[in-house]
């Protein structure tokens, strides 16, 4: 064990000891992402770097203190990825927030999400025991997959120390298309059609854009993989939207990237102009294959439809997780407004677990942090 990590672990000793709750935060990128924040900050930026890294083998173990920023450079170099897109919020982002966060890009649909790239972790738990789970292949778990257990944990388990994660070749074709004037329920009869065809579909979105005059539907699809693959696929979706009376648009490569990345980072108009200053930003996780949510708020549809953002004010939460509900799905108050945000979090960030799940995840957290002080308050774990 690393001096720095033996004094980390003498640290949640004492607190274990002294019932002191810590904060664990990397750069606190995704501090609006909680509950509330309690507790003594827990700095985890000291521990950093690439530990092992084999492009041959689509594999990295990097520590958890890690800019992500710096990941994805190296991983660059080598044309190489974290195909999921992990968003950062934030300049300071870190890989141990990008998996405690849970939190993924565009193309989650696609390639999967965070927790199916994590393959090994190191952590600390609540008695100050280094512990170590997974490794640097797929299959080499027997009993519980504890590494991918922390992905969208918020830290509430124990300090994620180490990393080892899957990684992908940059794909050799893209292409992404702009078709303007198909509503939200076209878009979401194609998306879910095109899903059970064989086409290199990468990641979609779709938007009321009402900040411009008029305002307009736009779908955005992108398409990644071979270069034959992806110019026929082109081909094929531009001629079906034209059919249905809209027009489309191959985008230039370089502005759509940057683009996509505005939309993850949630620097496009329709996140940083909300309608109202009473509006909070609503994340809806439900089934691609849902139809239309009958809901009177502008709305922003990625992964095929099935995450779905929009603004209303929290006076709504009821109705909008009832709705959620119907459909097999929920909802979470992803940002809160510009004049309550206190207020706006009584209503619960998360959406209440059921009385099952609740006692589950309270006992996974009670065999890792038996004191209760890993960031205490940021979801409904106790």
């Amino acid at each position: 064990m690393s001096d720095i990590l033996h004094d980390w672990a003498q640290r949640i000793k004492s607190a274990t000891s002294s019932k002191t709750p810590l904060r664990f935060r990397g750069g606190g990128t995704k501090d609006f992402y909680s509950q509330s924040l309690v507790g003594d900050v827990f700095d985890t930026r000291a521990y950093s770097g690439i530990l092992s890294y084999e492009p041959s083998e689509l594999v990295v173990t990097v520590c958890a203190g890690t800019p992500l920023k710096e990941l994805e450079t190296a991983l660059a170099e080598k044309g190489q990825c974290l195909a999921f897109e992990p968003p950062h919020f934030g300049e300071g982002a870190t890989v141990g927030g990008m998996v405690a966060a849970g939190l993924s890009g565009p193309s989650r649909a696609n390639v999967g999400n965070v927790r199916d790239f994590v393959l090994g972790a190191k952590m600390i738990n609540g008695k100050g025991e280094l512990l170590t789970f997974g490794g640097q292949v797929m299959k080499n778990v027997a009993g519980y997959d504890i590494s991918r257990l922390l992905a969208g944990s918020m830290g509430q388990l124990g300090l994620i120390t180490e990393l080892s994660l899957k990684v992908l070749p940059i794909a050799p074709g893209e292409s992404t298309l702009q078709c303007a004037g198909l509503s939200q329920a076209q878009a979401l009869t194609c998306l879910h059609q095109w899903g059970g065809q064989p086409l290199p579909l990468n990641a979609s979105a779709w938007v009321y854009d009402y900040t411009t005059a008029p305002a307009q539907n736009y779908l955005f699809l992108r398409l990644r993989g071979a270069v034959a693959a992806v110019e026929a696929g082109v081909q094929r979706i531009s001629k079906e939207v034209q059919a249905l009376g809209a027009t489309v648009v191959q985008m230039d490569n370089k502005q759509a990237a940057q683009d996509w990345r505005a939309g993850n980072e949630h620097q496009l108009p329709f996140f940083t102009q909300a309608p109202s200053e009473e509006d909070c930003l609503w994340r809806f996780s439900v089934p691609q294959t849902t139809p239309e949510l009958k809901l009177p708020y502008a709305q922003y549809i990625e992964w095929h439809g099935g995450q779905r953002w929009l603004w209303a004010p929290s006076s709504q939460a009821t109705n909008l997780r009832e709705v959620a509900s119907k459909v097999g799905g929920h909802v979470t108050l992803f940002k809160t407004s510009a004049v309550h945000s206190d207020e706006d979090k009584r209503v619960g960030v998360f959406t209440p677990l059921n009385s099952v799940h609740a006692r589950i995840q309270n006992q996974l957290k009670q065999q890792f942090d038996p004191a209760g002080i890993f960031n205490s308050h940021r979801t409904a774990l106790k």
